[in-house]
């Protein structure tokens, strides 16, 4: 019980500040431990950093298999646009989790930035897995022009990422119109020509 109440409150504070800004003595006085019992569960606060930072992954890696679940009997098009639309609106994590997400993607500790990237990439293999498998499925049957399957996927989380921060610059109508539009024109751009 005790390693979920540190985890938990390491969420919330790094999620709200940097890694910096957090000393393990603020952790500690919010479980209500001493800082030094935080040693006898996590040999340093950047152990305690990866093991939230793991449990969020671990979190995206659980959406992502319900996200799998949801597409059944669904086109390609509605397969993709389902996969873009919920990993934005939600980016297939809670709240803290994915501000916990953004802040360490955008400003990482220096030291553990290798780290942090080896582990996301590694955690985007299912969905990548899955995206893979919608774009082959898509050619195959002649909905989609003929790419490769990689560079499909490449352009799709380009397509998502820049959807995603799009969210924090405009108004909740404002993003979902930009959305809308931006699916359209990248649908139109993977879509077989069929009018030739």
């Amino acid at each position: 019980m005790t390693v979920h109440k540190i985890k938990a409150s390491a969420l919330r504070l790094f999620a709200q500040n940097s890694y910096d800004a957090v000393p393990l003595s603020e952790i500690a006085k919010e479980v209500g431990i001493k800082t030094p019992s935080l040693y006898a569960h996590f040999k340093s606060k950047e152990e305690l950093f990866l093991a939230v930072y793991d449990d969020c992954l671990a979190e995206h890696a659980s959406r992502v298999r319900q996200l799998t679940d949801k597409l059944t009997g669904l086109d390609t098009e509605q397969k993709l646009r389902t996969i873009l639309y919920d990993v934005c609106r939600t980016y297939l994590l809670s709240e803290e989790y994915s501000t916990f997400l953004k802040r360490t993607m955008l400003f990482p500790p220096n030291a553990l930035l290798e780290v942090l990237r080896d582990r996301f990439a590694a955690s985007e293999e299912q969905l990548t897995g899955l995206l893979q498998k919608v774009f082959e499925e898509g050619m195959a049957s002649g909905v989609l022009r003929r790419e490769r399957s990689e560079d499909l996927t490449a352009s799709f989380y380009c397509l998502l990422d820049g959807s995603f921060l799009q969210q924090f610059y405009y108004r909740p109508n404002d993003w979902e119109h930009r959305l809308a539009a931006v699916w359209g024109i990248y649908w139109k751009g993977i879509a077989e020509d069929r009018t030739s």
